[in-house]
């Protein structure tokens, strides 16, 4: 079978079971069974490779999965972010596309800071829920001349953000480092101290249903659900904030498109100062900065 009538099948399948981006998960998919980038696969299907009938197989099997709304990152085995190619699977959230913008508030902050403070002082940054690590790591490549700590509570997720870590640790004058705990009490040791505190927390109020199959099926509940009105984690991070970073210092906390009133609203009740909303790529609101 020829790899452009493969293309077209998996195309018509992933679009039957819904899937919004069914030509691309069909190339993204089958690029990683061949061990071709996307752009090799193009110039194959132009060709009119020939596939052999194991490879068929192969393709086949994955594809039921992935029309089955299994996340095609946990069949790729991994999730891009920025610059990171990050290691995920079953136990993690995968890091979303509209993080990414809420990562670079917290990486032009980080940027300040590191360009004001006094030669030989730390800059630190700290990710609180950090997940798979991608935000954490982020901001550690982008601005090594930052410390940056993470904390993550779920034993599930865990394995997959120290192997990211262990990715992306060598090689930076500061190496990053992740610790198993909760975000409400994690590092005591740095009260005072933190330049740039970020969190993308869980959000999703108890009752809603998210839209996405894939996310209700396979995205870990402990980093979905955020209590009766969301915004449970976002009080303790606001608490944590004011806990851990230094004065002039700088918080910011991704929400839902429709929380940035309230969380506007909860940071002002704690204290925090210049509370800014900003807006993801489809401009949408996504996440509030403020100043300690």
């Amino acid at each position: 079978m020829e790899l452009s009538q493969i293309l077209g099948g998996l195309t018509n399948q992933f679009s039957e079971a819904g899937i919004e981006s069914a030509r691309a998960d069909a190339e993204i998919l089958v690029a990683h069974i061949l061990g071709m980038t996307r752009g090799e696969l193009g110039v194959k299907a132009i060709t009119g490779l020939e596939l052999s009938p194991s490879d068929v197989e192969r393709i086949k099997y994955v594809a039921d999965q992935r029309a089955e709304r299994v996340p095609l990152q946990h069949l790729t085995g991994v999730a891009h972010f920025r610059n990171l190619e990050l290691f995920v699977g079953p136990g993690v959230f995968v890091p979303r596309p509209e993080t990414e913008g809420v990562a670079q508030v917290a990486i032009d902050a980080l940027k300040a800071q590191v360009a004001r403070v006094a030669a030989g002082e730390t800059v630190i940054g700290v990710d609180l829920a950090t997940g798979s690590g991608a935000i954490a790591l982020a901001l550690a490549t982008e601005v090594p001349a930052a410390k940056v700590y993470a904390v993550e509570l779920s034993e599930d997720a865990l394995p997959w953000t120290r192997k990211n870590f262990a990715k992306y640790a060598n090689g930076l004058p500061n190496a990053p480092e992740v610790h198993q705990g909760d975000l409400a009490d994690a590092f005591a040791d740095l009260n005072g101290q933190v330049n740039v505190l970020i969190s993308n927390p869980p959000y999703i109020p108890n009752d809603m249903v998210p839209i996405y199959p894939e996310v209700v099926l396979h995205d870990p509940k402990l980093a979905l659900y955020g209590g009766t009105d969301g915004l449970d984690l976002v009080r303790k991070v606001s608490q944590s904030g004011l806990r851990l970073v230094r004065p002039g210092g700088t918080i910011v906390v991704e929400h839902a498109d429709i929380q940035s009133p309230a969380v506007i609203e909860l940071l002002l009740a704690d204290g925090w100062k210049n509370v800014q909303p900003h807006l993801d790529f489809n401009q949408r609101p996504r996440c509030v900065s403020a100043t300690r």
